[in-house]
């Protein structure tokens, strides 16, 4: 049977990403802020924020247990500086902190100790889209 590990990420996130959009709410100010400080402006994608939290909880199932500074690091990105060379920045916490308290109310992650893990509800989800794609 085909999990996570054995389908495209791309077609992985943007399945779960659709299927997300009946589940969870999308905060109001994602339409205006940037998704990070080496970023020059917002996202132009009106589904930044179901592809996010699909990639969270991706991430979260890969590499879980996982906290925010893990994926800001992840999601970061290099910033030019006029003067010096490129710096990588991280990415934006807010938007992160928020995915997960989603994704902590459908109960597809849960907070431990150590860091957030994907619960077995969130781990089937995206084992049957998985299922879905290798079908294809």
């Amino acid at each position: 049977m085909p999990n996570v590990y054995d389908v495209k990420s791309s077609e992985l996130v943007r399945v779960a990403a659709q299927k997300l959009k009946d589940k969870i709410k999308k905060p109001g100010y994602v339409d205006y802020v940037k998704s990070g400080a080496g970023k020059e402006r917002p996202p132009q994608d009106p589904d930044f924020w179901y592809v996010r939290s699909a990639s969270i909880l991706r991430q979260v199932y890969l590499n879980g247990p996982i906290g925010v500074s893990k994926l800001t690091t992840r999601y970061g990105n290099r910033k030019r500086h006029t003067v010096s060379r490129k710096h990588h920045v991280p990415a934006s916490g807010s938007i992160i902190r928020d995915g997960f308290a989603e994704l902590e109310g459908i109960e597809y992650i849960k907070r431990t100790k150590s860091g957030r893990v994907i619960t077995p509800t969130g781990k089937s989800f995206l084992d049957k889209i998985a299922k879905e794609i290798a079908a294809k």
